[in-house]
């Protein structure tokens, strides 16, 4: 399969590498890829003629932010940091709706399919809203808001699955979201992606001990959608 992924390095040394993932790409290999599919471990590694190892991840349909390392020990080291919440993860996103600022707080399935929950939390900022032109079903003149996201926890589609909850589906989320207004926005701006993106990382580095933080802009079809919907 052919790789059309271009993966900016935000930062490199001999122990980490921060990367700007790009939307569609996996992190690592799983059953429901085809075998030759590409996937940022396998990419980077091709890159940088080293074993990558993954401390947190991203799906697949999110961009943004990730640190990966060259060894287990640092691997371990930053895991113990994520675990204990030591990592600062900032995201935003195209929603449905105003949520204005708050926390969601309920819980969130553990996986796919799955019937187990656990807690989780999310808070969040409205950064801006416009209204469009776009009604469907009862819904009139539906508002898009650009958000600001910051997940305490980190469970499987957390965001995704929050939002959605709580009727404010993240824009392209074909998961737990609006698959008509999806299908009416990818129809009207030829955009067909989950409007969510990792924005920023912080985290202490495990060998020199100094903080980093590394930011990643919004992608351009954000701004794009909320713009060519405005009424």
């Amino acid at each position: 399969m052919e790789n059309n992924f271009e993966i900016p390095v935000l930062y490199q040394d001999e122990h980490i590498i921060v990367v700007d993932k790009p939307f569609g790409l996996a992190v690592h290999k799983n059953d429901f890829m085809p075998h030759d599919a590409p996937y940022l471990t396998k990419l980077l590694g091709d890159v940088t003629g080293k074993w990558i190892y993954n401390v947190h991840r991203l799906d697949a349909k999110t961009s943004g932010v990730m640190v990966l390392v060259f060894s287990p020990e640092m691997a371990k080291e930053l895991t113990l940091q994520f675990e204990r919440k030591e990592v600062a993860k900032k995201y935003v996103a195209v929603v449905q709706g105003n949520p204005g600022e708050g926390t969601f707080d309920e819980k969130v399935l553990v996986k796919k399919k799955s019937k187990f929950k656990k807690p989780a939390l999310t808070h969040f900022k409205t950064l801006r809203s416009v209204e469009t032109d776009i009604s469907y079903k009862e819904k009139t003149n539906i508002v898009l808001s650009l958000m600001e996201i910051t997940p305490e926890t980190g469970r499987w589609h957390q965001i995704r699955q929050h939002f959605a909850k709580n009727r404010f589906d993240i824009v392209g989320d074909s998961h737990h979201g609006d698959f008509t207004l999806n299908k009416i926005l990818t129809e009207k701006t030829g955009i067909n992606r989950l409007l969510l993106h990792a924005s920023s990382l912080e985290f202490t580095h495990p060998e020199t001990q100094s903080r980093k933080e590394f930011v990643s802009p919004v992608p351009p079809e954000f701004e794009k959608v909320m713009e060519s919907c405005k009424s």
